[in-house]
């Protein structure tokens, strides 16, 4: 059973960015996005303009403090290796958006890294958010995996910088 993060969030986070369930990477180091071919720090340091020579702890905080909350879907699962295809069906624990939107009111964006965390989402969270989940925008962006070849590092950033937009920040 693999278990998630707490999530990387201030009380006045605009956005949140959700993937799944960190790999196994991740979960050895105890930081989200852990694999070094993971473009998702490429992308924030980019688009927050994060300084890359930064510790993970020190460019999870600049995240936090441009208004961004970074978590994902899933509380715990089964799976074997890091792809989400790997997820067992009927295995998935979603966390609690309920409580966690309830401490985050400003939250008006959800991202979701690939389309696994958008699908669970949709299915195991959205449903128990009947007012809330009226009120957000919820927006696929292409994974930041280096399983996802369909995407370069540079042709996701051109996804991701929607993000910069749902902030208010050019």
């Amino acid at each position: 059973m693999i278990r998630g993060f707490d999530p990387i969030a201030t009380p006045d986070a605009k956005v949140l960015i959700l993937g799944t369930i960190p790999g196994r990477e991740s979960l050895e180091k105890n930081q989200y996005y852990a694999n070094g071919r993971n473009a998702f720090w490429f992308i924030a340091e980019r688009l927050l303009h994060i300084d890359s020579a930064l510790d993970y702890d020190a460019r999870a905080s600049v995240v936090a403090d441009a208004g961004v909350a970074i978590w994902d879907v899933l509380a715990t699962t089964e799976r074997k290796g890091s792809l989400d295809s790997a997820i067992l069906a009927g295995s998935e624990t979603p966390n609690d958006f309920r409580g966690f939107f309830e401490q985050h009111c400003a939250i008006r964006s959800v991202f979701f890294n690939g389309a696994k965390a958008e699908k669970l989402f949709r299915r195991l969270v959205l449903p128990t958010l009947p007012q809330r989940g009226a009120n957000l925008e919820l927006k696929r962006l292409p994974s930041t995996s280096p399983a996802n070849t369909r995407f370069t590092r540079d042709g996701k950033l051109q996804e991701w910088a929607a993000i910069v937009g749902a902030l208010g920040v050019a």
